[in-house]
């Protein structure tokens, strides 16, 4: 599998995660402890998709609400930054692209930005 269908596929399931979190009026009646449950099965994701070794975490790349997992103070999870190429917030990208990524920002970063 190449890396582009990797991150493509990884990138879609946190999508669709992060979609069906917003678009379904259930999960706006989850349990406080069902939500830590989805989110933490998000993070372990994101973990086991870095543990294959042909992604990584690429900060500051992110458009506003498409982070992949844990954007820092005042986030959890996928889909929680708050604005677009957040500092703090990753994606995951295929390894050996992050730092060449430019973004009005600036290029992408293997560790997190200071605001």
């Amino acid at each position: 599998m190449s890396n582009r269908t990797l991150s493509a596929l990884v990138a879609g399931a946190f999508i669709a995660a992060a979609g069906s979190f917003a678009a379904t009026p259930a999960m706006a009646q989850m349990s406080k402890g069902e939500m830590e449950k989805m989110m933490k099965e998000n993070q372990a994701k994101t973990m086991a998709a870095l543990k294959g070794g042909k992604v990584e975490k690429c900060f500051g790349v992110a458009l506003k609400g498409q982070n992949d997992c844990y954007a820092g103070a005042g986030t959890t999870c996928a889909g929680t930054s708050t604005v677009d190429y957040q500092g703090n917030a990753f994606k995951l990208e295929p390894k050996g692209t992050c730092t060449t990524m430019q973004t009005p920002k600036g290029p992408g970063s293997l560790t997190p930005k200071k605001a």
